[in-house]
């Protein structure tokens, strides 16, 4: 029995030193021609697949590490065991390495998943009337994107400064008095007939049949604080592999895979 004891203090003293050493990488200079790169599965998984191809074209071999949640392709790169990721937007970024006091920063934008207003009877933002019913998304993060995504189609102004924090509260001009109604972010396609308008996530009006840059009457821009970032350590943001990497990104070749594979419902950044 005390073997058996000391066998599995053994086992986990080794295992411990494991789980220590998995962060070495973190403060070395990245390799020059290898990057490992942590995603998350569906389209930027795909997207990467494709800049991996045209990466080693470069002389860049690029290793693809596939996540299916949000939070640990951060903690990994914070702890070395990615050297890039790539699969959030910058406010989530920012909020994130916030809470958690990482050293992380974006290095170039990549893709928008692009939020759009739809409609069924209308055919521009222009042809909504006053007192007009218009959904958008009842949690904090999408709501705000939406309110951003009003404002920018002209319909409203928020409170200076407020940003991606905003609520309806944060409306200070609303000139056709508009009936915001908030719902849950997968309802809003179901309940186009009853609003003039909505705003909508595209997962959610991809999934009712919608091809966002067809089919919605206001789209995000390519440069919306909800474009998504490859983010590495701040300390190899300068690295040559890096821009390389970049390079290779925002190639022609990726943006036109991103077109032809995703017809519209991902928008390539650059």
């Amino acid at each position: 029995m005390k073997k058996l004891l000391l066998s599995v203090v053994a086992s986990l003293s080794l295992f411990a030193m494991a789980a220590c050493g998995s962060s070495d990488t973190a403060g070395k200079p990245l390799s020059e021609n290898q990057l490992k790169i942590g995603v998350t599965a569906g389209p930027h998984e795909q997207i990467m697949e494709k800049v991996k191809e045209v990466a080693a074209e470069k002389g860049l071999e690029i290793q693809i590490e596939v996540f299916t949640e949000y939070v640990m392709p951060n903690v990994a790169l914070a702890e070395g065991d990615l050297d890039v990721n790539s699969f959030q937007h910058k406010p989530y970024l920012d909020n994130f390495k916030s809470e958690r006091n990482l050293d992380l920063i974006e290095v170039a934008t990549n893709v928008n998943f692009p939020m759009g207003i739809y409609s069924i009877g209308l055919g521009n933002v222009s042809e909504l009337q006053a007192g007009d019913k218009v959904g958008l998304p009842n949690d904090p993060t999408n709501g705000a994107r939406a309110l951003i995504l009003f404002e920018a189609a002209g319909l409203i102004t928020l409170k200076e400064g407020i940003g991606v924090k905003a609520t309806v509260n944060d409306i200070v001009e609303n000139p056709l008095n508009l009936n915001f109604i908030e719902l849950e972010a997968s309802q809003l396609p179901r309940q186009l007939d009853e609003l003039a308008a909505a705003a909508i996530n595209t997962n959610f009006a991809v999934e009712h049949g919608f091809v966002p840059t067809r089919d919605s009457i206001f789209i995000e821009p390519n440069d919306s604080p909800w474009v998504n970032v490859i983010a590495v350590r701040t300390e190899n943001k300068d690295d040559a592999v890096i821009k390389k990497l970049i390079e290779a990104y925002h190639s022609e070749e990726v943006k036109q895979f991103i077109i032809d594979t995703f017809e519209g419902s991902v928008v390539p950044s650059w």
